[in-house]
């Protein structure tokens, strides 16, 4: 799956322009993430609402601390970290909270800090094959709409933004199924039960790849300081 580092490369690029040590991984689900940025050399903490995904990050992923916490109430006194990221998260917090969990976020990084938020837009292959089982065309663009509003208010500053395109390898329905899956167990039943759909939909809209099928879904990264 040619797509496993190109975000955390990204990620970790901008981390290293600002000097930044101490992360929190918000929304961090199995630790994925988490485990890139420790390798690396960050001192990390991961938070994720679900009890369940903090225990398996825990498991899989030990040299790291994971809480269980939400991103509108974060465990971390103010002024106490150097960045903070979104990983395909913000658009999982509820929206009336989202900007809550931003204003959270500037609560807690030091002066200069960075915030990292990666959204995925509602386009692309793989977008259009996910949606039979799950939508996310409101929600991400909620998300999207509650950081502009965030920037546009003054609350950011330093703002860059990256557009590209995360290419995913699928060699059959299956694997697809397993991809949504490790983002949300409750899609299992849903996306089973749609399985010739959704295996009708990947051979129409992927393009073909060496191991099977290639979705493409467009990112967009955007890193901000806090104003002032």
């Amino acid at each position: 799956m040619p797509d496993i580092m190109q975000t955390p490369e990204r990620i970790l690029s901008i981390l290293a322009g600002a000097g930044a040590r101490t992360v929190a991984d918000i929304g961090c689900g199995s630790g994925a993430l988490s485990r890139v940025l420790a390798a690396h050399g960050h001192t990390v903490t991961g938070i994720d609402p679900d009890a369940d995904a903090a225990s398996r990050a825990r498991e899989g992923v030990p040299q790291v601390r994971f809480e269980r916490a939400t991103a509108e109430a974060l465990p971390f006194a103010d002024a106490s970290l150097d960045a903070a990221i979104f990983l395909n998260a913000l658009h999982h917090v509820p929206v009336p909270l989202m900007r809550q969990a931003l204003a959270e976020v500037r609560r807690v990084l030091r002066p200069g800090g960075t915030l990292i938020v990666v959204e995925p837009l509602a386009e692309g292959s793989f977008f259009d094959v996910m949606r039979p089982v799950e939508d996310e065309t409101d929600i991400r663009r909620e998300a999207l709409v509650a950081l502009r509003a965030d920037i546009a208010e003054g609350h950011w500053s330093r703002i860059q933004e990256q557009q590209y395109d995360r290419f995913t390898d699928f060699a059959s329905v299956d694997g697809f199924i397993d991809y949504l899956v490790a983002v949300d167990p409750a899609r299992r039943a849903i996306a089973e039960a749609l399985r010739e759909e959704l295996d009708a939909l990947l051979k129409e809209r992927a393009a073909p790849a060496e191991n099977g099928f290639r979705l493409t879904q467009p990112m967009l990264l955007v890193a901000a300081s806090p104003a002032g």
